[in-house]
């Protein structure tokens, strides 16, 4: 790893067997500094998944475990927090957010925000 990378999950669950709870381990596990939206205000051991649009700082990486649909109240807000880069994981593609991103110098990727961890290529 280069340098740690602050990441907003977005869909975060604090159920074990989703995809969303096992992105925040890995990141964690790989030094990276996570925040996390999510349904319902809970925990994922000292990560408090919070709701709605709060005010964060500094985000470097988005990574979305949301549906295009649940995605769309929230379009404005990812841009307002000026990340370098927004990651669509398998069923988050999203064409109307990633032009949007796109247009304001936001990189796009469809990955696997795991798999990238996994390989040495977050």
């Amino acid at each position: 790893m280069t340098h740690p990378k602050k990441t907003l999950v977005v869909g975060a669950s604090n159920n074990p067997e989703r995809y969303s709870f096992k992105a925040i381990q890995a990141l964690l596990n790989h030094g990276h500094p996570v925040e996390a939206i999510g349904k319902r205000e809970t925990t994922i051991g000292k990560i408090e998944i919070l709701t709605g649009e709060p005010h964060l700082e500094e985000i470097d990486t988005i990574t979305l475990y949301l549906s295009a649909d649940n995605q769309a109240p929230l379009h404005k807000y990812f841009i307002s927090l000026h990340p370098k880069r927004i990651i669509f994981n398998p069923g988050a593609e999203n064409p109307s957010l990633e032009q949007l991103a796109t247009s304001q110098g936001i990189t796009c990727q469809h990955a696997c925000t795991l798999v990238l961890l996994a390989t040495g290529q977050y």
